[in-house]
C-alpha cells in the first residue's frame, strides 16, 4: 500500500485554524451569554425582537379598519391593566408581566432595525377582543418623559404613522394607540377620547397621575370654517403652557395655518376630550393637535408638521430628565 507524503506547513496552518475558530466559538458563546445577561438584568426572560417598528405599529393599528365589534374591558381589566403599567413605568417588569398576564397582555421586548433603540410592547397576547382594546410602546432604556396618544386610527388616517414616527425621532417616551375604530362599538363605545371606561384611557391616566406631558393626535376634514393645517389646543385647559405657543410658531414659520385655542376661537378644540380633563385634574400638561389631511401621514405638509412637534417632544423630553 501506497502512502501520499503530507506537508507539514499545510498541516501546521490547519492545527492554527482549528485552535483559532475554538477559540473563537468560545469568545461568540461568552459574548451571548453575557447579552442574555443584560437582557434578562433589564427585565424579564423573553428573547428581543428585532422589528421595523413604524411598520409594526401601522400595521397594527389597521386592523381597526375591519370595524371588528369592540366591547369594552370591565372595571377590574381597566384597574390591572393599569395597574400593570403602573409597574413597567417604574420599571417592575416582572410584576408588570404578571398584572398584565391576568387580562390577557403580555410585554413584548423589541429592537426597532432602524435606530436600534429598544421598547417595551404592551400588547393582547391573542387576537380577538383584547386585541382591540389597544396598545403601548414604551421606551425602555430611559425614564418616560413625554407620552403620544392615537385615539382614532384609521378614522383619522395618518395619526397612527404620524405617532409611530414621532415615538421613533424622539428618546424618553411612550405611544398609547387605540385597537378599535371609533365607530366600532355600541353607540360611541369605542371612541376612547370621549369614554372613561377603555384601556386606552386607563394607561393615558396611569401617566397622568405622574404628570407626564402628553400630546393627543386627531384629524379633521378641510370645511369652510376650518381653513387651518392645524387647531392646537390644550382641552379642558383654558391657559397653555409656553412649549404650546413655542410648537405654533414653529408651524407658522413653516408657512402653516394655526389656530391656537387658548388664545382665538378655534373649531374642534377639545374641551369635551376626557384625557384633556383627566389631564387638567393631575395638573398634568396635554396639548390637543387637530391636523389637516394634508398635514398627516405622507402629505405635502406632514414633513413640517411632523418637525414642530418632535420638538415639543425634545422640550418635554429635555425637562424631564434628572
Amino acid at each position: 500500500m501506497r502512502f501520499e507524503t503530507q506537508n507539514p506547513y499545510i498541516i501546521t496552518r490547519s492545527s492554527h485554524c482549528l485552535r483559532a475558530l475554538a477559540v473563537l466559538g468560545i469568545a461568540l458563546a461568552l459574548l451571548g451569554c453575557q447579552s442574555t445577561s443584560r437582557d434578562d438584568a433589564a427585565g424579564g426572560s423573553q428573547g428581543r425582537e428585532l422589528v421595523d417598528l413604524d411598520d409594526r405599529i401601522v400595521e397594527y393599528a389597521k386592523q381597526a379598519g375591519s370595524r371588528e365589534r369592540y366591547t369594552p374591558p370591565g372595571k377590574k381589566q381597566r384597574r390591572q391593566l393599569a395597574e400593570g403599567v403602573g409597574r413597567l413605568l417604574d420599571g417592575d417588569l416582572e410584576e408588570a408581566e404578571r398584572l398584565l398576564d391576568s387580562v390577557g397582555f403580555r410585554v413584548n421586548r423589541l429592537t426597532d432595525t432602524a435606530s436600534g433603540r429598544r421598547y417595551n410592547e404592551v400588547a393582547a397576547r391573542e387576537p380577538g377582543t383584547e386585541a382591540r382594546w389597544g396598545r403601548l410602546y414604551v421606551h425602555a432604556d430611559s425614564g418616560v418623559r413625554w407620552n403620544v396618544q392615537v385615539p382614532h386610527p384609521v378614522a383619522d388616517r395618518g395619526t397612527e404613522a404620524l405617532g409611530a414616527r414621532l415615538l421613533e425621532d424622539v428618546p424618553g417616551g411612550a405611544l398609547v394607540v387605540a385597537g378599535a375604530h371609533r365607530t366600532a362599538g355600541r353607540g360611541d363605545a369605542a371612541d376612547v377620547a370621549h369614554r372613561t371606561d377603555s384601556v386606552f384611557h386607563a394607561i393615558v391616566m396611569e401617566m397622568q397621575r405622574r404628570r407626564i406631558p402628553g400630546l393627543q393626535l386627531h384629524g379633521f376634514a378641510r370645511a369652510s370654517n376650518r381653513p387651518y393645517e392645524a387647531i392646537l389646543s390644550t382641552g379642558a385647559a383654558e391657559t397653555a403652557p409656553a412649549e404650546a405657543d413655542a410648537v405654533a410658531d414653529r408651524m407658522e414659520s413653516s408657512d402653516l395655518r394655526v389656530c391656537r385655542g387658548w388664545s382665538d376661537r378655534c373649531p374642534l378644540e377639545g374641551t369635551q376630550n376626557v384625557q384633556g380633563e383627566g389631564a387638567t385634574r393631575y395638573g398634568a400638561t396635554f396639548v390637543h393637535a387637530e391636523l389637516a389631511p394634508d398635514a398627516r401621514g405622507d402629505e405635502p405638509r406632514a414633513e413640517a408638521v411632523r418637525e414642530a412637534l418632535s420638538g415639543l417632544l425634545t422640550t418635554w423630553n429635555e425637562a424631564g430628565r434628572p
